[in-house]
């Protein structure tokens, strides 16, 4: 589902003369009036937020700066360290 942002028409609460986000279905109709105050609002037009590439993915090498560890099957119920701190090797016995 899509997040729509709205601002107030003229005055309106601190909620939305600020511009609150909500999200709708694509089938909902389009907001008329803010959820606290009922003052009139409208949809406004904003830069969609699109992750290009991989650039979204924690990389291996960024993993354990983060303050995470990650681990890779290396076999039937047995995960091998590939980054961060935690023991070596993790297994269902």
């Amino acid at each position: 589902m899509p997040i729509y942002e709205y601002a107030a028409v003229d005055k309106g609460c601190a909620h939305c003369e600020a511009h609150f986000d909500l999200r709708q279905k694509l089938a909902d109709a389009e907001l008329t009036a803010c959820p606290q105050c009922g003052a009139p609002v409208k949809r406004v037009l904003s830069a969609p937020n699109v992750a290009i590439g991989n650039a979204h993915v924690l990389k291996e090498g960024n993993v354990a700066a983060k303050g995470f560890t990650q681990y890779r099957r290396a076999g039937k119920g047995v995960y091998e360290k590939t980054a961060g701190n935690g023991p070596k090797y993790i297994s269902g016995d």
